[in-house]
């Protein structure tokens, strides 16, 4: 018998001012997991934005939204290596200033589905402060 297993998982790098302020696991969600399943068929469109936002509840497989979206922009990259995807947000001075505990992957602008949620330690944005983060989702 065969047995392969299909995993997703992620990593997220958070850098405040181009200095990596966090390292912190993701939690690819159960949205996500259907995102990539109806994504093969050519069903859905690609991931093209990332938010943040201030909620502190942990991360869960039924998330679709943040619990408190501060800001969401358009990718500025995704780049496919091997069997991983890293996709790159950035927020430039005064842009999403709070002090952010949540981030996330999305395929729109505005609702849309939600690929992978992560709560981490406060990361306090200034107004001048210009904040990206990399998250990467490899497949294994």
């Amino acid at each position: 018998m065969i047995n392969d297993d299909l995993k997703l998982t992620g990593h997220v790098s958070i850098a405040l001012n181009d200095e990596v302020v966090r390292e912190v696991p993701n939690l690819v969600v159960t949205d996500g997991k259907k995102w990539v399943a109806d994504r093969m068929n050519n069903a859905n469109a690609v991931m093209s934005h990332m938010a943040v936002g201030t909620g502190t509840n942990a991360a869960a497989a039924g998330d679709t939204t943040l619990q408190t979206e501060n800001d969401r922009n358009a990718l500025t990259s995704s780049t496919v290596t091997d069997n991983a995807i890293a996709y790159v947000g950035t927020w430039a001075a005064g842009d999403a200033t709070a002090a952010l505990t949540e981030a996330a992957i999305f395929d729109a602008a505005s609702s849309g589905d939600c690929l992978a949620r992560t709560v981490f330690s406060v990361v306090n944005k200034g107004a001048n402060d210009t904040l990206t983060i990399t998250w990467t989702i490899t497949v294994s």
